[in-house]
Order: C-alpha cells, then sequence, then structure tokens
C-alpha cells in the first residue's frame, strides 16, 4: 500500500499549483469520489482482510487481533496516538483509540463504530458461504444474487453486488467507512475541520458491559463535543439518515418448571402440569392481539417525544407494505400504527422458546422445564431495571413464586407454578434534541452528499450504549448509520451492499468537513 503520507503530501501540492494557476478548486466531496473510484481494489481487499479475523463475543483472541489489524490500519492512514485502551477489568476487549489535531480546528468530533460480531452458526450460511469467508455477490442471494469472484483489475465493482461475512455490515462496515473517509481526506490534500479522534469498541454486541468503565479511566483522553456512531442501517427507502437517539435494551431469561423427570404424555397427560402449555400461556398474558404490552405500567415513565420530533417522524418516508410483503406476512400489528412511530416506543419480544425437542426428534413426553429469552427495548424515561421489575410483578400476578436460582425441593413441593427469572445487565435509551446547533450542521453535511431528504429520526429501533456515553462523559451523540437495511445482521448470510459502504464513506468524509 502506498504510504499515506507522502501520496497525500504529493497531491496537496498538485492541489496548490492548480490553485495558483487559477483552475478552481475541486470540492471535497468529489475529491473523496474520485479517490474511492481510484482505490475501490485496494480499499476491498484492507475490508476483506478485516473481515477474515473471527471476531465474536466467545473469541477473545479474535477480538484481539481484529483490534490489532485496526490499529494497523489506523496507523497505515497516519492517525496519530494510536493505542488499545483497556478496562480495569481483566480480560475485556480492548477499545481501539487515535487521533488527528488539526492546526485552528475550534471543535473535536469522535467517531465510533464497534468491531465484534454476533455468534455465528456455520452451518446455517447459505451454501458456498463461510462466515469469516468473505465473499462477493452479485445481488441479495434471496433474490437470485450469485456468488462471483473477484473481478480481474479493471473492471469496475457494481456498487449493487454484495460482500458477505459476519461483520460485514454490523459493524466492521462502520469502522472501514470511518477510516475509508479519513484516507480519502489525507491523501487527496484536503484538511478536515475539527480534530478527530476514532474510538473502536469490542463489546458491543454483549450490551457493552464494561464501556462505562472503560470510558471513565480514558475520561480526559475522550474529551469532545460530539460522539458521531456509525453503526446501523439506512432507512428502509435507501435514503440516508441521522438518528438523534437509541433505544435501550435488557434481556430477561425464564425458566418454568414441571416434574422433575420428563414423562409419558400418555399415562400422564392432563395430570401432571406442563412447562410448555404453563410459559406459553404466561408468554401470552404479556401481549394483546395487536402486539400492544399488557403488563401493568410499561408505557408509563415515556418521555413523550417534542413536536419537533412528531414532525420529523411524520416526514419519514413510510415503506411499511412494501416492507411487510417482502418479509412475507400478512397484517403488521401495532394498531395502524407506523414502524416510524412504533420503534419510538418501548417493546416486548420473545427472542427464543425451548422445551424439550422438535421434528425428528420429538418424542411423547411432558417435559420438565420451559425457557424463553424476553427482549425489553427502552425509551427515554424507561429505566431496565425498573422495567424488569414490571415484567416480575406481572408473573408474580399470574400466580407464580418468582425465584433468581434454581427451585429447591422444599419450594417444588410448596408453589404449584415456579418460574427461575435471570435479568441480564442493561443500559437505558438516550436521545440528543433535534434543536442543537451542531446536530444542524451534522443533517447538512449528509444532506450535502445527496439529493434527497435525509431522514431523521429521533430514536433507532436497534440499541447502542449511548447512555453511557452521556452519563459518564456528559457526551453529545448522534448516530449515522451507512449499512443497507436487508444487510441480515445477526443472522446468518449477513452482507453490505457496496454502494453502501463508498456512499458511507463520503458521508464520514462530509462530516469530518462540515462546517
Amino acid at each position: 500500500m502506498k504510504k499515506p503520507y507522502l501520496l497525500g503530501a504529493l497531491l496537496a501540492a498538485a492541489a496548490a499549483a492548480l490553485l495558483a494557476a487559477g483552475a478552481p478548486p475541486v470540492p471535497a466531496l468529489q475529491k473523496v469520489r474520485q479517490y474511492r473510484q481510484r482505490h475501490e481494489r485496494e480499499l476491498l481487499a484492507d475490508f476483506t482482510r478485516l473481515l477474515a479475523i473471527p471476531g465474536v463475543a466467545a473469541d477473545s483472541a479474535g477480538l484481539r487481533r481484529t483490534a490489532g489489524a485496526i490499529a494497523g490500519l489506523m496507523r497505515q492512514r497516519g492517525i496519530g496516538g494510536v493505542q488499545l485502551l483497556g478496562a480495569a477489568t481483566p480480560g475485556v476487549p480492548p477499545a481501539v483509540f487515535g487521533e488527528v489535531r488539526v492546526p485552528g480546528a475550534t471543535r473535536t468530533l469522535v467517531f465510533y463504530a464497534h468491531y465484534d460480531g454476533q455468534p455465528v452458526n456455520p452451518a446455517q450460511w447459505a451454501p458456498g458461504l463461510s462466515p469469516f469467508v468473505p465473499m462477493l455477490a452479485t445481488g441479495p442471494l434471496s433474490a437470485g444474487g450469485q456468488v462471483v469472484p473477484l473481478p480481474p483489475a479493471g473492471t469496475p465493482l457494481s456498487p449493487d453486488w454484495r460482500l458477505y461475512a459476519r461483520g460485514s455490515s454490523d459493524d466492521k462496515g462502520g469502522v472501514m467507512a470511518i477510516l475509508a473517509a479519513y484516507q480519502a481526506l489525507a491523501e487527496s490534500g484536503v484538511k478536515p475541520t475539527a480534530n478527530l479522534k476514532f474510538f473502536f469498541e469490542g463489546e458491543e454486541e454483549r450490551g457493552s458491559p464494561h464501556l462505562a468503565e472503560l470510558l471513565g479511566r480514558h475520561k480526559a483522553l475522550l474529551s469532545s463535543d460530539l460522539w458521531i456512531i456509525c453503526d446501523g442501517p439506512v432507512h428502509q427507502s435507501g435514503r440516508k439518515q441521522v438518528v438523534y437517539g437509541a433505544r435501550g435494551d435488557v434481556n430477561v431469561g425464564l425458566t418454568v418448571y414441571g416434574p422433575t423427570r420428563p414423562l409419558h404424555s400418555g399415562h400422564y397427560g392432563n395430570w401432571a402440569p406442563n412447562p410448555a402449555m404453563a410459559l406459553a400461556r404466561l408468554l401470552a398474558s404479556m401481549q394483546d392481539s395487536t402486539g400492544r404490552v399488557t403488563i401493568a405500567g410499561f408505557y408509563d415513565d415515556v418521555v413523550p417525544l417534542t413536536a419537533a420530533e412528531q414532525e420529523a417522524v411524520r416526514q419519514i418516508p413510510n415503506n411499511d407494505d412494501a416492507i411487510r410483503q417482502g418479509l412475507g406476512f400478512a397484517r403488521a400489528d401495532g394498531r395502524g400504527q407506523s414502524l416510524s412511530e412504533l420503534i419510538n416506543q418501548p417493546s416486548l419480544n420473545i427472542n427464543g422458546m425451548r422445551s424439550a425437542n422438535v421434528g425428528p426428534q420429538a418424542a411423547n413426553v411432558i417435559p420438565t422445564t420451559a425457557e424463553a429469552v424476553l427482549d425489553l427495548r427502552l425509551v427515554l424515561g424507561n429505566d431496565y431495571q425498573r422495567q424488569v421489575a414490571k415484567v416480575v410483578r406481572h408473573i408474580e400476578q399470574q400466580g407464580y413464586f418468582v425465584t433468581r436460582t434454581a427451585p429447591t425441593a422444599a419450594e417444588r413441593a410448596q408453589h404449584p407454578r415456579l418460574v427461575q427469572i435471570v435479568p441480564q445487565t442493561g443500559y437505558n435509551a438516550q436521545r440528543t434534541p433535534m434543536d442543537l446547533p451542531l446536530a444542524r450542521r451534522v443533517v447538512q453535511a449528509v444532506q450535502s452528499t445527496v439529493a434527497e431528504p435525509v431522514v431523521r429520526l429521533p430514536t433507532s429501533g436497534g440499541s447502542l450504549p449511548l447512555f453511557a456515553f452521556k452519563e459518564t462523559l456528559g457526551a453529545t451523540t448522534l448516530t449515522v448509520p451507512i449499512a443497507n437495511y436487508d444487510n441480515n445482521q445477526h443472522a446468518e448470510n449477513e452482507n453490505l451492499r457496496l454502494g453502501n459502504l463508498w456512499d458511507g464513506m463520503e458521508t464520514m468524509a462530509a462530516v469530518m468537513t462540515m462546517p
């Protein structure tokens, strides 16, 4: 790879010569685009090498390799002060930090993405794909796209091609868009208008359990005017969007108990309690037929959207029917509210259920236990511990004895309905006001890269640990996502559309150079 500082100096000198000769200056965005068009292969090669390093929560060695690789990419691009920031707790994946100080700059932006990915089951990926062997396809495999080799040098890469690999969209794609944006500016002789800091986390997919500790330990190093969070997809319409907040999140594990050993369903059916049936009834009691949560007080502490936020929601393109048809279901939940309206409300989802076996392994038994994991998404005003407490009260009101550990023999003999509840560590929602002057500048910068109006979303449907930045650093955050909405994040066949990577690169560069 060419040394960026040498090439950057040559390009800067050439640009100065053109200006001296009276040639009109080339806009920064055009320079970034031209740079990308000349260097797509090199950028893609760096990206695929990064994607080939396994980096999921259970693989601490893979995460450290990934962090080291990102640090190397940053140094190659001339980013200064590159270091791995550790938490006090042993074994926590490091955050990768670096910075660029710009003479005369009066503000500091921190660009955030995370490099860890969700767990993978390679058997669930499409034939010919492997989670950590990046592969190109001519389009979405679900729509007939075909896996293809990288074409010969000199052949343009179609923006509609997809790159399949774990982490391609969530969120190594964010890491690459940020680093490629700075690379394009540096090597094109364009000076950012702010001091830049880079912070890439390695625990986001686990709920960022040590992020607050890490931020607090390096508080002075991370001082800034604004954090730009590059994570998540653009709007389903394909439009770029700026997101002012994110839902909070907490998971709750439930285990309902039946007999101490599996029983023959013919000999004991209608007599021995079936925990699977009991769990199904319990979960059904938590929502009505429209998806509205029926747990007492579930919506009571929600901070309503402001008038400006409500107007922004009304302006969001409504693609609900197209999305629903593409996903193959007949009617959406929500009592007629749009998807954009509903993601600004708290939710309760069943992530998974398990009891005995199904399919070829099914047997005529009454199982001993039934398990489920609930996913509670929170909005501004909710507290994750308080929200879990509401769920626990609801379960108790259904006649259950609640325990935090496996029930004892005495408890099993005393209580006809038993459930073990294991809440996970969570975090609360956070939302930045839409009228913040610096937030308006970011919207203007993103808008400068496209003709169609940028979507302004008060709260994202997914969750990010924005609350930790606010609580620990007093930091203001805005999310500027880049991935295609149909990227299969968290699932098999995760992918990133190449055009979204290139657009994301331009978006990040526009924010780095905004007035």
